[in-house]
C-alpha cells in the first residue's frame, strides 16, 4: 500500500470550504484534470480516468458534521481517499487530502500524485475564493 497526503490553508470558514469541496456538480472544477466524476445516485459514482481511459465504480460520501469527504473504488480495493477540513485561527481553514493506493497499477507515482494534489488544492482554493467573493459581493 502506498499513501500520500497534502494540506493547504485557505482563507475561508470551514463550512464554505467543505460545501465547495462536497458539491458533486462542481467536483471537476477542482479535481485533477484527468479525473471526471459522474454521480449515479450517491453515494455511488463513476470515475473516468483519462490516464487509463477507464471508468471505475466508486463511492463518495460527504460527512458534513465531520467536515469530511471519503471516497474509494467499489468492487475492488484499488484506492481510497479522504478530504478533511478543519477551522483554524481568524476564519481560515486547513484542508488535508489523503490517498491510499492498494493496487500499484492505479498509483501514478509519487511526483504525479504530489503535483495532482497540490494542483487540486490550489484549484479548490480558487473555487472557494470565487464563492466567498460572490456571496460577499
Amino acid at each position: 500500500m502506498t499513501e500520500y497526503e497534502r494540506s493547504r490553508t485557505m482563507p475561508a470558514q470551514p463550512e464554505h470550504v467543505f460545501d465547495q469541496a462536497a458539491n458533486v456538480d462542481q467536483l471537476d472544477a477542482w479535481l485533477p484534470d484527468a479525473l471526471h466524476v459522474e454521480a449515479a445516485g450517491l453515494p455511488a459514482v463513476t470515475v473516468h480516468e483519462d490516464r487509463t481511459d477507464e471508468d471505475m465504480a466508486a463511492l463518495l460520501r460527504a460527512r458534513r458534521e465531520q467536515m469530511r469527504l471519503e471516497w474509494g473504488t467499489r468492487g475492488r480495493s484499488s484506492y481510497t481517499g479522504w478530504l478533511q477540513v478543519a477551522g483554524i485561527d481568524s476564519g481560515a481553514s486547513e484542508v488535508t487530502v489523503h490517498l491510499s493506493f492498494f493496487d500499484n497499477s492505479h498509483d501514478p507515482g509519487e511526483q504525479a500524485v504530489a503535483d495532482a494534489l497540490d494542483t487540486s488544492l490550489r484549484r479548490l482554493e480558487e473555487q472557494v475564493r470565487l464563492r466567498v467573493e460572490h456571496t460577499a459581493g
